[in-house]
């Protein structure tokens, strides 16, 4: 099957990789140094999925009408992607694999007669040279669309992308995409310090305030009448439940969440980014949170000063030391 990616980094390029070892003909997109490093030298990916050496066609914009697209983009860099790309692939089946809660609604508005659905992948890997990835956690991926069953569609799709990486279709989507949500909340802590996760997790301390604002972020969401999907062993139950403890007691949920990423360090979407210079995703990942709470008439001060100091270190160029997030940061 002929498959265009649309922004081949840490998960782009994993998904692209693996496609073409599958033996699907893969398009990506990329940008300035990944650009110049595929065309001279594809793909490689090492870690979980083996060594792979993926030689891809590798363009600013997809040449060639694919007849599957995933959108592998940044949250806030996929308007501009759809809109470049929007006359050749509209009516074509998009994928949009990405955080935050409003990927599908804007690849929609972009797209209208495409089908779109979304991937939750749960797979952990760093990119912090062009065209070089390394994945440190395997995981299956999870797709589907809206707030009702998987249909056909999404179970057709699920099955391509199968044959290169787990995916399954499921339902209840929104609630999944929640659930991630909260599951994301372990990027904003690392990249504000420069330590990898699993670090982080290890400090009772910073523990606490990752805990916090995953708690936070699940008050917000049952504020919003979401009942949360299953995802990589949180349910709907376990989440609320969850939501009523103390934290000193749910931090036992992050470090669970450390203890199953290993030993090689990951460095969570945030921090790569500020490592490579490059905006992060933190307005759709407790930037969300704190805008949905506004909602629900709510308040989100641990999520809003986690933004702040992503958006900090973002500006300056440098981490922050340990005490600035335990002072800031209400827990």
């Amino acid at each position: 099957m002929r498959i265009g990616i649309i922004g081949a980094g840490a998960l782009g390029g994993t998904f692209a990789a693996l496609l073409a070892r599958a033996g699907h003909d893969v398009e990506v997109t990329a940008r300035g140094s990944g650009l110049e490093a595929i065309r001279a030298d594809g793909i490689r990916l090492s870690g979980g999925y083996g060594e792979v050496h993926a030689r891809v066609a590798a363009v600013e914009v997809l040449t060639e009408r694919p007849e599957l697209v995933l959108l592998c983009t940044k949250a806030q860099d996929a308007p501009l992607a759809l809109g470049r790309h929007a006359e050749l692939i509209d009516g074509v089946p998009v994928v949009v694999v990405q955080n935050g809660l409003d990927g599908v609604q804007t690849a929609e508005r972009f797209l209208p007669h495409s089908t779109c659905v979304g991937v939750l992948s749960i797979i952990a890997a760093n990119y912090t040279e062009p065209g070089v990835v390394r994945v440190t956690t395997t995981a299956a991926s999870y797709l589907g669309r809206g707030g009702g069953p998987a249909d056909d569609e999404s179970r057709r799709i699920a099955a391509i992308l199968s044959e290169a990486v787990p995916v399954i279709a499921i339902e209840n989507f929104r609630g999944a995409q929640w659930t991630k949500l909260v599951v994301n909340m372990l990027n904003a802590v690392p990249a504000i310090v420069g330590r990898s996760v699993q670090d982080v997790l290890r400090d009772r301390r910073l523990r606490r305030v990752v805990a916090a604002s995953m708690r936070e972020t699940v008050r917000v969401g049952i504020a919003r009448g979401i009942r949360f999907g299953s995802l990589q062993g949180l349910s709907n139950a376990r989440l609320r439940l969850f939501a009523r403890v103390p934290v000193a007691i749910g931090q036992v949920l992050p470090w669970m969440m450390g203890v199953r990423m290993g030993n090689v360090p990951n460095l969570g979407s945030t921090q790569q980014s500020v490592r490579r210079g490059q905006p992060t995703e933190v307005d759709h990942l407790n930037g969300a949170v704190v805008r949905e709470a506004i909602l629900a008439e709510l308040d989100a001060p641990v999520n809003e000063a986690l933004t702040v100091l992503v958006h900090e270190v973002e500006r300056i160029g440098e981490f922050l030391p340990d005490e600035r997030v335990l002072a800031e940061v209400p827990q």
